[in-house]
Parts: structure tokens; sequence; C-alpha cells
């Protein structure tokens, strides 16, 4: 299980949450209101899943349709999609448990003269300050490559750093996971995707995650796939999603979505989850706005079985291609 050996006993303090960070993501949530998180650590880390507002609010059902920057973290092959050159920033809050993660991340794939597509990606998460007190960084490097117009093949690597200060039941010492500020884990992941795409509207996904198998549930290995399809305007995807690691078993989770481009404009969205690690049903929506030099995007998933949970993500995405490089902002969707 995510926790094992660094499983501890949180203190209760009033939150030392900024409560700017309501204002700087302009959500409307008072990060004072945090307290200890009553949830269990492995459900706020989220199997160290990177989330932006389109995956959110689909409920991470985008294995076989992602692109962009989102493909960087659902399914790596997915980079070489479209050709774009995308710039954004993340922002990620979860209330109920006391989690904020933010980042900046970049996908490539107009100005290469070999058809070859990369990705960067880094983000700072912060989770249960008045509890674990975990925090750290996660750096990513991606690359994919269309084989020929049906088949996309990529990868990524990742390091993650952190840390954790909460206090066991026998202080900091490492046998009640009560670390002083000591790394917790300083490991490399590596995830793999494969995208075949036999019709104009229908794609296939197969990924997986952290395939070098770290051994640690922060970055725990799982294996995933997705098939989606629908039209330029409207995409409905499915996806399944094995874990190995989180839970000391194998535990599946089950995701669809549907998006509805209005407008060429406005991407409206929509998704359910069942996660069987956790026991837990999720509902998600979102919606964006998108033109040709740039993009926001919102998502918010909400537990509507098991405990109360919820995810708020916003994205937003300069398109730089926009200067006639690459395609248009709507052919990304």
């Amino acid at each position: 299980m995510l926790e094992g050996r660094i499983r501890c006993s949180r203190l209760r303090r009033k939150s030392r949450f900024p409560t700017g960070i309501a204002v700087t993501l302009g959500l409307g949530i008072a990060s004072n209101a945090y307290a200890k998180s009553p949830l269990e650590p492995a459900i706020g880390w989220n199997g160290g899943i990177m989330e932006t507002g389109r995956s959110a609010a689909l409920n991470g059902a985008e294995m076989a349709t992602s692109s962009s920057v989102g493909a960087l973290f659902a399914n790596p092959a997915n980079m070489a999609a479209s050709r774009v050159y995308h710039a954004s920033a993340l922002a990620s809050i979860w209330p109920e448990a006391a989690r904020q993660t933010y980042g900046a991340a970049a996908v490539d794939s107009s100005t290469s003269s070999t058809s070859l597509t990369g990705g960067v990606a880094a983000s700072w998460t912060q989770q249960d300050p008045d509890g674990v007190k975990r925090s750290g960084t996660d750096l990513r490097l991606g690359l994919a490559f269309p084989i020929s117009q049906k088949l996309r093949l990529g990868a990524t690597m990742k390091y993650l750093s952190f840390k954790q200060q909460g206090q066991g039941p026998l202080g900091t010492s490492p046998v009640s996971a009560g670390l002083d500020g000591q790394p917790i884990v300083r490991d490399f992941g590596v995830d793999a995707g494969l995208t075949f795409q036999p019709a104009q509207y229908l794609s296939l996904g197969v990924v997986g995650f952290n395939l070098n198998s770290p051994s640690n549930g922060f970055l725990p290995t799982m294996l995933g796939g997705g098939i989606g399809g629908g039209s330029q305007d409207f995409t409905l995807e499915a996806d399944v999603l094995a874990d190995f690691t989180t839970w000391g078993k194998t535990r599946l989770s089950m995701m669809g979505g549907g998006e509805l481009l209005v407008a060429e404009k406005f991407p409206l969205r929509v998704g359910y989850r069942y996660d069987q690690g956790s026991k837990m049903q999720w509902l998600s929506g979102g919606a964006g706005y998108v033109d040709r030099l740039m993009a926001i995007e919102l998502g918010v998933r909400r537990s509507v079985v098991g405990p109360t949970a919820t995810a708020i993500v916003l994205t937003l995405t300069y398109h730089v291609e926009s200067s006639g490089v690459g395609s248009t902002a709507a052919d990304t969707y």
C-alpha cells in the first residue's frame, strides 16, 4: 500500500495553507479552511498522476484521445497526435486531502524536421501540511514518434523527490514513519505508451506507468488501456487501469468520459470513475475556452461513494504555434 512503512499518525493543528491560493487559482476556495486531512494519503496522492483541466473533467479517461500537454501525463504516444507547440501552467487543489500542486509543461511537435515530439514538465506538490507534511518535486521528459499515420509510440522518464516532516507515534523515528524533513523517495519512473488509430475518429491506447518497477507506492507500477472515438466536435472514451503497487494487490480503476466542442471554442466535459482500491466512485465535469492563441480549462471531480474527496484543476495553455507554425488550436480537440 502507498503508505507502507511511512504511514504515520498526524497532529491536529490549525492549517497553515496560505489563503492567497484561492485568489491565485480564481476558484473561490478558502485554503485556511483546511485542517489535517481525514483521507488516507494514498487517496490524495492519486497514484502520482498529474492531472490537467481536461483529464480532471473526464475523470482520467484520456489514454486514447489525449494530445498536447495532457498526453505527456496520460499517454506519451499522443504527444505526436497533432502538430502543436504548447506551453501550459497547471494548478490543482484537493481540499479534503489538503493537497496543492503547481506546475508548468511544454510539448513541441511542430518544429522538428523528423516528426519527433518532445515534452517537459515540472511540478511542486505539498500534501497534508498539518499531518504527514509531505512536499516535493516531479520532473518529466517525454518523447514521441509517429511510426505511421495510424501508429504512435512514446515514452516519459520522470524523477520524483519527496520529503516528509510529519510526526509518528514514536516521534521522528523512521520506525514510526515520522521523518524530520528526510527524503522518503528519490527515484525514477519510466512510462511508455502506444496508440493505434485505425480510423480518423477512432483511437486505441495502451499505457504502462513506472514500468521499471520502482517498488514504492509513490511511483506505482500501473498498466492501462482505452478506446475513444467520435467526431471533430464530439468524443467519448472508456479506460481501464490496473494498479499493481498502491494497495498491496492488483486493483482496477474504470473511467469513462465525453466532451463536446461548442462553436469550436467551448469544450464541455463530463466523466465517471470507479476505483476498486479505495472503493470510491467519482463524478466529474468541466468546461473551457480555446482559440488560436490560448486555452483555459477547468475540471472538477467529486466522490459520490466512499470518503468525501474533491479535485479542482485549472490549466492555462499558450499556443506558441499560433505564430503560424503547426496546426490551429482547434486541431488538438
